[in-house]
């Protein structure tokens, strides 16, 4: 098996609805294991908190989270930005679209100078994402 790196999103209490939330925006399937399943809360009230989940969508996307509990440290912040590009104008643009809905848009999806179409926002989670649709680069274009 090949060497893979997956964004790994951390959350305090709302990683079940982030990773739904995710999968309406990208399609596929998630996984999710809880504290309970695996007798690892070491407070009650960690029980139904998820400590691992994974969604892998059809386009062959993976993305990973957890809630952390309430024991450990968690700053919610913009360390970390997930970057989506592609040439499928139509795809990335719904999930731009998606994205957005109950977030902020930092810079709006727009032609930018190198002759892609580039937006980030920062969803209704706080996490940063960055769309970059292919475009023809301006010296090439007529």
């Amino acid at each position: 098996m090949p060497s893979i790196l997956n964004p790994y999103l951390n959350f305090r209490g709302s990683a079940r609805e982030a990773m739904d939330f995710y999968r309406s925006v990208f399609g596929g399937e998630v996984q999710r294991s809880t504290f309970a399943e695996y007798q690892m809360a070491q407070d009650p009230a960690d029980n139904d908190l998820i400590m691992h989940s994974q969604l892998t969508s059809p386009a062959g996307f993976t993305l990973m989270a957890a809630d952390v509990p309430a024991h450990m440290d968690f700053t919610q912040g913009s360390s970390i930005s997930i970057s989506l590009s592609g040439d499928d104008e139509a795809e990335l643009t719904g999930y731009w679209e998606k994205l957005v809905e109950g977030g902020n848009v930092i810079e709006p999806l727009n032609k930018a100078p190198w002759g892609d179409s580039f937006g980030m926002a920062i969803d209704r989670f706080g996490v940063q994402w960055l769309v970059n649709i292919a475009g023809t680069p301006p010296e090439q274009q007529g």
